[in-house]
């Protein structure tokens, strides 16, 4: 249940005048527009249908400030639109305009010396992911990588996708570890005197924003089962954002605790990662898993290439300035249409939409269109499923699990094409796209060839090179399985 009372007051003395009708209006405008219903907006804002139906009827007002800008950021709403300033959001103004210039200084350095943690956890996400694996069980761990599986997580063999069975819960299910507790206040800078960021993404929204950050609709992962022949997986809904407040918070405040010596930081400095407690209790926080994909292009037997994709910094909120596989990308429907989250909730067509757009350049298929996307009629769609009826696409899950600095879940997938199947389809691979670029092998001749899956590629990115640990753990686990997928 949903607790109207703030438990965190403003800091300014003065009170803040709300027009309450307001928000009943706009939350039945936004569901309509949407085609949802209560209980689908009841999941992304982590209440329940009750309280929701309480404030469209009138019967519930909401008053507090804090509440309101939670809604206004989970649903891409303007502040102003709910009867709040659109600067509450903002952080101050600089020196040069304020009146108050001693707070303004204290509130510009703190808020650069957030910048400067974060760039250094851009800069250094492999080793801080080192470091934090040693705050964990050995045990729990694929080799040397920092990645984390638990019992049944990982099969003993490469899972067909069309093995495992997707479940959908509908029940509205809260998270106990948000993000916004004070144990994560080390983490929120200053936006005004006395009162920080309420969220870690706020923060990344005004003071650090890459190219592409936006909140979309994205698909809970609440339980995980997976064999070495079929699969269970339980999802619900909550938001992207509602996985960076607490993943890039958590990785923000290790990368704050560890010294330039190299020192491991202990659990007495991690405060928000000891809240969290044990990382494979999905009901405990929010787990919108990514999906990340090996591309191999067969070209005989035991001889294949697979393409490779650096992440510039300047474009993506996470996982930058690393290698990693392509496709990758978020879990999650097309909108947040009730027709979208059902008919999205695959993990093939995703992938699908994900090959799209990152190797093809194509636009994202995001649902604006007010339409469901018509899969069977989509040319690549049509064609993959042929080639997957044929035997010459053949897509596996090698697992699941989590990355020790954010602990985020990133499902680990391949997909085995026959190289003139790949060819016609992918030959045009843009070497750019919207997240970074796609590395090549010096004597390839187009971008789609990729580089050798041969073990001395495969060594020199798992133990050598800047790699996110999902694509090392894959490239490992796959070179295992080499012979199960390219014979």
């Amino acid at each position: 249940m949903v607790d109207d009372q703030s438990w965190l007051s403003p800091a300014t003395g003065a009170e803040v005048e709300l027009n309450t009708g307001l928000l009943a209006e706009i939350l039945r405008d936004y569901r309509r527009t949407h085609g949802i219903n209560q209980a689908d907006l009841a999941q992304l804002l982590s209440m329940d249908q009750s309280y929701i139906s309480k404030i469209e009827t009138g019967q519930r007002e909401v008053r507090d400030v804090h509440m309101l800008l939670r809604i206004s950021q989970q649903l891409g709403i303007r502040p102003a639109r709910l009867g709040l300033s659109d600067d509450l959001l903002r952080p101050v103004a600089s020196p040069s305009t304020s009146s108050l210039v001693g707070e303004s200084d204290a509130i510009e350095a703190n808020q650069e010396a957030w910048r400067r943690t974060r760039r250094r956890l851009n800069r250094s996400r492999g080793n801080l992911a080192r470091a934090a694996a040693g705050l964990y069980a050995r045990e729990l761990r694929i080799g040397s990588l920092p990645f984390m599986v638990a019992p049944g997580w990982i099969p003993d063999r490469p899972v067909p996708l069309g093995q495992i069975e997707l479940v959908w819960n509908s029940d509205a299910v809260g998270a106990e570890v948000t993000g916004t507790e004070p144990e994560a206040w080390s983490v929120l800078p200053l936006r005004a005197p006395g009162r920080r960021f309420s969220r870690y993404t706020s923060a990344i929204r005004y003071l650090d924003a890459p190219k592409l950050f936006e909140n979309r609709p994205s698909y809970r992962l609440l339980d995980a089962e997976l064999g070495s022949t079929t699969g269970r997986l339980e999802f619900g809904l909550a938001t992207y954002f509602d996985k960076l407040d607490l993943s890039e918070a958590v990785a923000h405040e290790l990368a704050d605790a560890r010294d330039g010596t190299g020192t491991p930081p202990s659990w007495n400095e991690l405060p928000l990662r000891a809240l969290v407690g044990d990382p494979f209790d999905l009901r405990r926080r929010f787990v919108m898993p990514a999906v990340e994909t090996l591309t191999l292009r067969r070209r005989g037997p035991g001889d294949a290439t697979f393409l490779l994709h650096w992440r510039d910094p300047a474009k993506v909120a996470t996982a930058a300035g690393i290698y990693g596989l392509i496709p990758a990308g978020e879990f999650q429907p097309s909108s947040v249409a009730s027709w979208d989250r059902s008919n999205d909730f695959s993990l093939w067509r995703g992938m699908i939409r994900e090959f799209s757009e990152e190797l093809l350049g194509e636009p994202e298929r995001d649902g604006s269109s007010g339409e469901p996307l018509d899969y069977e009629n989509w040319p690549l769609y049509r064609s993959l499923e042929r080639g997957r009826e044929q035997g010459r696409v053949r897509p596996y899950c090698l697992g699941v699990g989590l990355d020790t600095l954010t602990l985020t879940a990133t499902f680990l997938t391949v997909v085995v094409f026959d190289a003139d199947v790949f060819d016609p389809l992918f030959g045009n691979t843009v070497q750019i796209n919207a997240e970074g670029e796609l590395v090549t092998a010096a004597d390839s001749t187009s971008v789609s060839e990729g580089l050798p899956f041969t073990a001395a590629t495969v060594e020199r990115l798992v133990t050598r090179e800047p790699m996110a640990s999902p694509g090392a753990c894959i490239l490992r686990q796959a070179w295992e399985h080499r012979s199960a997928l390219l014979g």
